[in-house]
Order: structure tokens, then sequence, then C-alpha cells
């Protein structure tokens, strides 16, 4: 399997739990239990490709930009996931903002799967796409059985 594959496994889970989370209403277990998959997958996956995806393309002419706004849209995500854990989720703005997170996910996972990622196959050998998307399952893996501690710069929070 390449990195792009392996990336895109990851984002059909992620436009599932979207899907989902925006058909809850209130304070229901449902979903607080959706919104703790969603919150896990879209933290430890900007992780995992910030370093086997994005950080290798940073240091080439061709997908500098690119990698850069990549990063800046995970960001982004991170200041709406903080609002969120901020907000009380029976509320018409957690509702309001969880919308305007989902957008920017699709947003973003559109941008790699239409337009980065056909990019980055003139950049990366098919040695190198198998290595990548080894190091990337395998830090998935690791990082989705020790969140939310093993997120850099996590403090814990979001964990019940």
């Amino acid at each position: 399997m390449k990195i792009y594959e392996a990336i895109k496994k990851d984002h059909e889970i992620q436009r599932d739990l979207c899907y989902k989370i925006v058909k809850t209403s209130g304070n229901s277990e449902e979903r607080k239990e959706l919104w703790k998959k969603l919150r896990r997958e879209l933290e430890v996956h900007a992780v995992a490709e910030e370093r086997y995806f994005y950080s290798p393309l940073i240091d080439t002419d061709k997908m500098q930009e690119d990698a850069r706004h990549g990063m800046a849209e995970h960001h982004e995500m991170d200041e709406l996931i903080h609002e969120l854990e901020e907000t009380d989720m029976s509320s018409p703005h957690w509702l309001a903002t969880v919308e305007k997170l989902v957008e920017q996910v699709e947003h973003h996972l559109d941008d790699e799967e239409e337009d980065f990622f056909k990019k980055a196959k003139k950049v990366y050998s098919e040695k190198e796409a198998q290595a990548l998307a080894k190091n990337y399952e395998n830090t998935m893996q690791d990082y989705r059985k020790s969140w939310p501690e093993s997120i850099p710069g996590n403090d814990g929070k979001g964990e019940e």
C-alpha cells in the first residue's frame, strides 16, 4: 500500500463520522461517543499525516506551498476542535461549530484527494510512497491506542 491509499482509507472513516455526527442532537450519548471518535481520528490523523506526508514535501519546490496549506488547514481544524471542547454540546452553537468543522474537514480531504495526491505522486517514488504508508499506518495504530496522551501538546483533555 502507498501513502495515498493509507490516508484515503482514514479519510473514509472521517467522512463517515462527520456524516453521522451532524445528525445527532442535544447532549446525547450517541453525540458524545461520535464526537470522541471523530476528535480522536482527526487529531491522530493530523499528526501522522504531517509527519509522513506533508513534512517530507516541505523540502520540495513542487509541493512546499501545498504542504504548508494542508498543515494550516489542520491548525484551523484544531482551533474548531478546541472551541467545541469548550462549548456545551446541547447548545445551538455546538452544532453550528461542528457543521463548520465538518465543512472544513470535507474541503481538506477533497484538496488532498483531488490535487495534492496527484502532485505528490510526481515527487515520491513507489518505494518511498510504500515506506511512508507503513510509517503512517504504524503511527495511526499506536496513537489511536494511546489517544489523547499521544498527541503532541495535548494536555489530556477530551477523554472522559
